[in-house]
């Protein structure tokens, strides 16, 4: 796996661990988001690109910083 893989793992696994805790479902968070439910499935899953602006969006909804995605 290379680097750009590891990474995209580590946050998507991130988010889904912090959706977990807070309790919400993938469907809850999705509409904090204003997203459809199969994009962030995707998400989670690793299986589409993130922008910056996505990774804002969801961030907002589990109401941390950006920078909690990467610890």
């Amino acid at each position: 796996m290379n680097n750009y893989e590891e990474i995209i793992k580590h946050i998507t696994l991130r988010i889904k661990a912090l959706r977990i805790e807070r309790g919400l479902s993938i469907q809850e968070l999705a509409y904090r988001c204003d997203m459809e439910r199969s994009n962030l499935s995707r998400l989670e899953a690793g299986r589409t690109n993130m922008t910056i602006k996505t990774l804002t969006i969801i961030c907002n909804a589990l109401e941390i910083n950006i920078r909690e995605l990467f610890r």
